[in-house]
């Protein structure tokens, strides 16, 4: 029987630049392989590889996607082994605990051909500096589109009755915990619910909730509270020794976009665009922010101003994932300057060593 793979991003192109929860995610491994080297080297084909290898033997896997090519992944991690793999290239550069007794760097480097390398050097040079043009140009539109953001949440802001989301929150904190705390220490990973990614918002909300019991659509607008909501949430939950998946919103990271609490079977997320989603299944519910608590008619009182934000918002969100194409399409041509200089045969030993190591990890377990 096959294991179970989740997919996440624990990386993402913001509005506040690159921002990585790498660390979270990769807290508590007993081991870590750190994959060093450029791109096209074959570290994504690599870690795919093995964790496809563990999820047909029957464990549990993680898959950490790459914002800047969801089909790329920047990790794996082998759940109830505690090991994992990530690239640890820039930008998401992963700062070791203990060198050598848990983390070891992996240098795929060593199966390129420098000399190749070296003959390409000014295209090389050339690529990598365009390449930091694009993604800085779509973190500055990312950050424009957030001002403009702002502007639509003033809007329900002055318009929302907070005694009211207030009570709406203790109520479901009720129907959540109850009275049940668990006399343990939480165990908190933070993730992002979506990326910005080239091809515009990805999101795994269907893979992360398929075994969930009970999942609440928090439907709203723009500043109407679901972020404040799923914080006060998480902040409950771990007081009560629950173990939570706080998903950070892939456009603005000081904002949440979801909390997982699988102990009790319940996830909770904002179910607006770009992440929409309806109920499908028994059990889902959704809870209407603005029907509970902003105040009649704001949306027509206010429809011409809403329709101008949004528009001016739309643009820039276009205009920023137009960059990351572009950054992708250059990070193409890259790679093919280094898959040239690649001595795959190398990768494959690389890939080969890694496996028998975490085959002896494993012994205890099979």
């Amino acid at each position: 029987m096959s294991g179970k793979t989740k997919h996440y991003f624990a990386g993402g192109n913001t509005a506040r630049g690159f921002h990585s929860l790498y660390e979270s995610n990769l807290h508590g491994l007993e081991r870590l392989y750190i994959l060093k080297g450029g791109p096209g080297t074959g570290k994504s084909t690599l870690m795919k590889k093995v964790g496809k290898e563990w999820v047909e033997k029957g464990f549990d896997i993680q898959l950490l996607h790459c914002s800047s090519d969801p089909e790329s992944i920047d990790g794996v991690i082998v759940t109830d082994l505690k090991v994992g793999i990530v690239d640890g290239t820039a930008p998401h550069v992963i700062e070791p605990k203990a060198p050598g007794a848990i983390e070891e760097y992996i240098n795929l480097g060593s199966a390129w051909d420098s000399q190749i390398l070296s003959q390409n050097k000014q295209e090389i040079m050339k690529l990598s500096s365009e390449i930091s043009v694009a993604y800085e140009d779509a973190y500055s539109l990312f950050a424009s589109a957030l001002a403009v953001h702002d502007e639509w949440e003033e809007i329900y802001i002055a318009n929302l009755d907070f005694q009211k989301v207030n009570k709406l929150t203790e109520k479901l904190k009720d129907i959540f915990f109850g009275g049940i705390f668990i006399n343990k220490n939480s165990e908190i990973r933070h993730r992002f619910l979506g990326a910005a990614t080239p091809i515009g918002a990805v999101d795994y909300v269907p893979n992360l909730t398929e075994d969930i019991a009970k999942r609440y659509f928090l439907k709203g607008r723009p500043g109407s509270g679901k972020s404040t909501m799923l914080k006060k949430m998480a902040i409950e939950a771990e007081q009560r020794g629950f173990d939570v998946e706080i998903y950070h919103c892939g456009f603005d990271p000081n904002s949440l976009d979801m909390i997982i609490m699988r102990e009790i079977g319940v996830a909770i997320f904002d179910s607006t665009a770009p992440h929409e989603y309806f109920p499908s299944r028994q059990g889902d519910e959704i809870v209407d922010i603005y029907l509970e608590a902003i105040l009649p008619g704001t949306d027509e009182i206010y429809s011409d101003q809403i329709q101008d934000i949004s528009t001016r918002y739309r643009t820039k969100m276009n205009e920023a994932t137009q960059a990351l194409a572009r950054a992708k399409s250059l990070h193409d041509k890259l790679e093919e300057i280094y898959i040239r200089a690649m001595d795959f045969s190398e990768i494959d030993r690389i890939h080969n060593n890694i496996r028998d190591k975490v085959d002896q990890i494993a012994q205890p377990f099979i």
